[in-house]
């Protein structure tokens, strides 16, 4: 449906091609990180170079947290066209791979965490979760796991022009400051945005507290909540999927979560889902 390709089996080889394209994604912005360390060292920046890193990450890491997760995903609310267009494109930039594909892994995710089937289990140890996933073949299937989101036009129009919008991520800062600015705002926003995001599948599944009872290894950690803006309340997430926020006490900094509340104020989403007092209280851990 809308021109996507499906895979008929959730154990399909990757492609030579696939593994080389999934490390070039994975290593360009490392070894990118690497160089710009270097340049700072040596004063090589700008003052714009660093606003430039900062917001792009805050603009494309909500893309994913509010976009991707909490709505195509979770569905935690309701969008316009017009918000969620914006919404998926920004996501889309931050180079994590196109929304239905995405989606079907994370919901896969979410049906097997932490058990057999789950696609970043860190039962096959800390890096498996964090990175080493990408190169394995038991990846979400859109047809099995991500079935919604093949029926959203907007979603499907943005996955297919994924790469445009990736390319238009690392372009945008050329325009501002040349390659200095596809550097600092492009390769190591995206270094920093993939691996504050892979750090919940990972860290958030090994460290932290956890205040409610599930039925896997999530936990909260503070450092990944407040970097991952809001992600990193991992646990609390687990225990209620569809809420809109992550963030359920006033200390836990919540910024997709804050985002999700301004945009609810304006009036361009709808149907916010929230947890009551009493469901968090019977969920808690004693």
């Amino acid at each position: 449906m809308y021109g996507l390709k499906v895979e008929p089996a959730a154990f399909q080889p990757k492609s030579f091609m696939a593994r080389a394209i999934t490390l070039a994604v994975v290593a360009v912005p490392f070894v990118a990180t690497v160089f710009a360390i270097v340049k700072l060292w040596q004063r090589d920046v700008v003052p714009v170079d660093i606003v430039m890193m900062v917001v792009m990450y805050l603009l494309t890491g909500l893309g994913i947290t509010v976009g991707f997760h909490r709505f195509a995903t979770h569905r935690s609310f309701q969008s316009n066209r017009v918000v969620e267009f914006i919404m998926l494109a920004l996501g889309s930039m931050a180079i994590e791979g196109d929304v239905i594909q995405w989606t079907a892994d994370h919901w896969k995710h979410h049906k097997h965490s932490d058990k057999p089937g789950d696609p970043h289990s860190p039962l096959e140890g800390l890096w498996h979760a964090h990175v080493g996933w990408f190169f394995k073949s038991a990846r979400g299937v859109p047809a099995q796991d991500a079935r919604h989101l093949l029926k959203d036009p907007v979603a499907g129009v943005i996955s297919r022009t994924f790469l445009f919008w990736a390319v238009l991520g690392i372009a945008f800062p050329y325009f501002i400051d040349g390659w200095r600015g596809v550097l600092w705002g492009g390769l190591v926003r995206v270094f920093i945005t993939h691996h504050i995001t892979w750090s919940v599948n990972s860290i958030c599944h090994q460290f932290g507290r956890r205040a409610f009872d599930t039925d896997d290894f999530s936990h909260n950690q503070w450092i990944v909540g407040v970097l991952g803006l809001g992600e990193g309340w991992h646990n609390n997430h687990h225990a209620f999927p569809e809420s809109a926020f992550h963030g359920m006490k006033w200390y836990q900094i919540d910024l997709s979560g804050y985002t999700i509340w301004l945009l609810e104020k304006l009036h361009l989403i709808t149907g916010v889902r929230r947890v009551s007092p009493d469901r968090m209280q019977r969920k808690r851990i004693a």
